[in-house]
């Protein structure tokens, strides 16, 4: 088993900054990927950014030029330092630990994942 401990969200005002952290502990030799997901009232699951082991990376189109993912492996930890944020940005952040099968950047299978508990993140004024 693996152990997701997010932080970081909050409210914050259209153009603002927030940084996102997320902290793996246990069983987590066999994770090769972390990122973070989010999802807005209504709407299903979305990609935000991704990381793999190598430190290639994973960007949902809305979130390539504002946000940036990063890891600290020797602290096991993955950040997302989100930018310009607006108020679409509104969601609840998952922080995800996986262990995947890659054939490209964008196509993999999922041997297994493990998902935090969720941060929210508010853009308002």
């Amino acid at each position: 088993q693996v152990q997701l401990v997010e932080s970081g969200g909050g409210l914050v005002q259209p153009g603002g900054s927030l940084r996102l952290s997320c902290a793996a502990s246990g069983s987590i030799f066999s994770i090769n990927t972390m990122g973070w997901y989010r999802q807005a009232p209504g709407k299903a699951r979305e990609l935000v950014a991704t990381i793999r082991d190598g430190g290639s990376t994973n960007y949902a189109d809305s979130a390539k030029a504002r946000f940036t993912i990063s890891r600290d492996n020797a602290k096991n930890t993955v950040y997302l330092q989100m930018n310009s944020l607006k108020p679409e940005d509104t969601a609840v952040y998952y922080c995800v630990a996986a262990n995947r099968r890659y054939y490209s950047n964008r196509l993999y299978s999922t041997i297994e994942d493990y998902w935090g508990q969720g941060t929210q993140v508010t853009v308002s004024s």
